[in-house]
């Protein structure tokens, strides 16, 4: 085996360090060394490179961590060096760049580390998170709201916290208040169903109509209803004393052969939207007169949006780009209007919005409601405008 020129293979070896008799495989590969094994077993190697480690750290002035050896931590655990703990392996995040197929960190850790480095970056994590998601700084946010005079634009009475967008093109719109913000999202940025949901709410649409060619009003009386002991067909009421005939008695009034009978009425879908399955019973919470049965997503807008018809229109045209509106002032500057009459924001103070929403409501109502149509030929004309923005970007996009 003279001319090979190869180490002979060994079985096993001694360790200069620990004087143990361990088999190969326990040693690096040394092609310097006689047997091409390292002198060192690898716990006995991991130490010495430790003790060298941080003596280079002393001499810098560092304190690093105590030694630990790899062969501490049991099977399916995990060492995480930030807190220095232990843990199983499923308190640690996926991460396929890493060996283990985990992250480095145990997820506390990890978050906390994330959120330092967001901070150091990007100044705090709210303003990672906006540039992230919106394309806007904390400071420029602030910006806007002081240019709404710190209310919500579509209420008038929220404080305005959160940044809204449109899902379509991803420009802002504003910053409203959680109701608001949330109430759009229920009703899908619809205006038109934004629409139809205040004239519900004033009994001034079709399910309105309706509810009186059937009934003679156009809601329903819980109360007066339960004292009638018969259900809105005519029929005796037979309770069947199920938890829903309970609920419905005990809540709304009616019985479940009312809220059958609602469903009937309506073909099965939403009295607002007439997009989608009635699945709620929706009520006045104040005098619990029923009005009709919802879908999930109108009902709950209605919700968001304090069943109020004006606040309702308020939002329609927000979406229609017809309620917020920047005025030229002499100088180059500008400020925001938002209310019909115009009123200036910063003149507006804290609490002080009330009259200004009130006549504003007046002037939207009319314009929603009167002049023989057109208030919808208003809105389709609007809508037709966004569509035509929307195809235009698209198109710009594809030919880029």
């Amino acid at each position: 085996m003279g001319g090979t020129g190869k180490v002979p293979l060994m079985r096993s070896k001694r360790c200069s360090d620990c004087g143990e008799i361990k088999p190969a495989t326990e040693f690096w590969k040394n092609k310097s060394s006689k047997d091409g094994l390292a002198y060192y077993c690898k716990p006995c190697f991991r130490l010495r490179n430790s003790r060298s480690y941080r003596k280079g750290q002393a001499k810098l002035g560092k304190v690093p961590r105590p030694y630990r050896s790899l062969s501490d931590v049991p099977e399916g655990m995990k060492y995480c060096p930030s807190c220095r703990e232990t843990k199983p392996t499923d308190a640690f995040g996926s991460n396929r760049a890493e060996k283990s197929g985990r992250a480095a960190y145990c997820r506390p850790c990890h978050n906390k580390a994330m959120a330092e480095i967001r901070a150091r970056n990007h100044g705090s994590e709210r303003n990672y998170l906006l540039k992230l998601r919106y394309g806007v700084t904390e400071e420029r946010v602030k910006q806007m709201i002081a240019a709404q005079g710190g209310i919500c634009v579509i209420c008038l009475r929220g404080e305005p916290k959160h940044v809204d967008h449109s899902h379509l093109t991803g420009l802002l719109r504003g910053v409203l208040c959680f109701k608001c913000n949330g109430g759009l999202g229920q009703f899908s940025d619809d205006p038109r169903c934004l629409g139809d949901a205040a004239d519900y709410l004033e009994f001034d649409g079709p399910h309105a109509y309706r509810m009186t060619l059937e009934l003679g009003v156009p809601a329903i009386d819980g109360h007066a209803h339960r004292r009638a002991g018969v259900t809105l067909s005519g029929e005796k009421v037979r309770l069947s004393g199920s938890n829903r005939q309970n609920h419905l008695r005990r809540r709304y009034g009616i019985h479940e052969a009312d809220a059958r009978w609602l469903l009937d009425l309506q073909g099965g879908w939403c009295a607002i939207c007439g997009d989608a399955p009635a699945e709620h019973v929706d009520h006045d919470h104040e005098t619990g007169a029923v009005r009709g049965m919802a879908c999930g997503g109108c009902n709950s807008g209605m919700g968001q949006f304090g069943d109020d018809p004006l606040t309702l229109r308020r939002a329609a045209d927000y979406l229609l780009g017809q309620l917020v509106k920047e005025i030229s002032l002499p100088g180059g500057v500008s400020r925001l209007s938002f209310t019909l009459p115009d009123v200036d924001p910063a003149t507006v103070p804290a609490g002080g919005w009330e009259p200004h929403r009130e006549a504003d409501g007046r002037h939207r109502r009319k314009a929603w409601k009167e002049g023989d149509g057109e208030g919808r030929a208003w809105v389709d004309l609007c809508l037709e405008k966004i569509f035509a923005a929307l195809a235009e970007s698209a198109g710009r996009r594809r030919a880029g």
